[in-house]
Formats: structure tokens, sequence, C-alpha cells
């Protein structure tokens, strides 16, 4: 299944039933798990580490070395999951931290042209789409989607559950459960579609419509905003979800007027 006009290092580990189509090329020091299927022009570079499933697009160059001036040539990784769909062009880049990974977790789907930068985390069933743009050191929660051409700012975090729209700019850290829209970025609802075809109750979307209106349509600061969910919103998983999400930010979120902060 890997054909003699792909170049495979002699050292990469390639796991059961793995196409690697003509002109691919597989570094040193690579892991391929079983049933992958690695297209034409596609590069797998040195450090990384992919599971089981995963099918990456012509052109496509995963673990490339860091676009960082800190990196100065250490060993470091990129993780992929499994199941996962790397659509062409897709560039990320590895770690640039001997103890710190580029990680992509498992049933994701990148679309053409993204960038993914060194040290972010993408935690899993998200949707990257086309010419996203994520700098190094962000997170993307699960079940997140980013619209084509949003952009990240370095050490920007979205919560789980959030739809960025379409050319949106994120500098900061975003809710779960929230759709974030325009540049400079604003609250646009909840992701109450997205999160009702999944099995989300009405309950638990109105929990969530009930915590956000505070937070961002009462006109007072976010940290008053989270003392008033607490006692108007049951106690819930959502409830802390969202609550724990802007306290771990120290109460720093997008879309956030300044006199409000």
């Amino acid at each position: 299944m890997i054909s003699p006009l792909a170049h495979v290092d002699p050292s990469a580990k390639i796991g059961n039933n793995v196409t690697i189509h003509p002109f691919a090329y597989i570094d040193a020091n690579v892991e391929i798990g079983d049933d992958c299927e690695i297209m034409p022009y596609a590069s797998i570079m040195n450090g990384t580490r992919m599971g089981k499933h995963n099918k990456v697009y012509q052109g496509a160059i995963i673990g490339a070395d860091p676009q960082d001036f800190r990196w100065k040539g250490e060993k470091t990784y990129c993780t992929i999951g499994d199941n996962n769909v790397i659509r062409e062009h897709v560039i990320i880049n590895r770690g640039i931290r001997s103890t710190g990974f580029t990680v992509i977790g498992d049933d994701c789907f990148i679309m053409a042209d993204a960038h993914i930068g060194h040290d972010s985390l993408i935690k899993g069933r998200s949707v990257i789409g086309n010419g996203v743009t994520l700098a190094g050191d962000c997170t993307v929660g699960q079940c997140t989607i980013l619209s084509s051409n949003a952009i990240m700012h370095e050490r920007s975090e979205v919560g789980d559950w959030v739809l960025i729209k379409g050319g949106c700019r994120i500098v900061g850290n975003v809710p779960p459960y929230v759709i974030i829209a325009h540049n400079p970025a604003v609250y646009y609802g909840i992701n109450a579609v997205i999160m009702r075809k999944h099995g989300f109750t009405d309950d638990q979307i109105d929990d969530v419509a009930k915590s956000y209106r505070h937070i961002y349509q009462s006109g007072t600061s976010v940290f008053n905003a989270v003392k008033r969910v607490e006692a108007d919103v049951a106690p819930s998983d959502i409830r802390s979800n969202i609550i724990d999400f802007i306290r771990n930010h120290d109460l720093k979120i997008v879309a956030i007027p300044l006199d409000y902060e």
C-alpha cells in the first residue's frame, strides 16, 4: 500500500493497512497509525505522531518546523489523534518546547489552507474552516466550529460548543456555547441550533441563554454578571462550564465592552 514513488524514511514507523500515495514524503522519527491514507505531495515531518484512520490530502504539511524565533532546533513533537480529515495545503507546526506538543484530538475536520501554530491544542470533534489561522499556544474546545478565514491571536482560547463566524478575529478567550462574529468580535447569541442537533435539552439551552443574558447583555461588569448567573441559574454542568471558564481566565473574555470588564 506504499507507492515506490513515495519517500518513506527507513526509521519511520508505519501501521497496518496504511496507504501512501506517489510523491508523499514521510520523514524520519515519524509514526503513522493503522488505516491512514497520505495523499500525493503531502509531507509528514520529523516529530509527528499520528493515530489511526486519518486522511491527509495533497500538499498538507504535518509537523512542520515552528515559525517562532524562540525555537532553536530542539526536538519537538506534533500529535494527531484518530479519525481526522486534514485537507489540502493545511500546515500544522510542531511545538517549540521539548516539554510540550502541538496536539490535534480525534474526529476533527480541518479544511484547506488552514494553519495551526506551534503548541496549539484542538481538543477534538471540531471543524477548522478554509483559511483559518491559529497562532501559537492557542486552544480550541471540543465540538467547536471556526468558520472560514477566522483568526486566533497567540494564547487565545475558545471553549466547547462555540461557533466563530467567518473572518472573525479572536484576541482573547471565548466562553463555551456562544456564537462570536465580526471584526472586532461581538457576541452574536448562543449556539442553540448546533446544540439542539446534538442532544442538548431545551432546559439546558435555556440555562445557557439566561447565563449569557447576564454576562453580555446586562450592562454590568463580568464579576457582577457571574454572581448573577450563580443566583439565577440552577447548578448544573452547563452553569459550571460557563462560570469555570470565565473565572479560570480571570474574567477576561472577548466581546465585553471595556467599560464592563
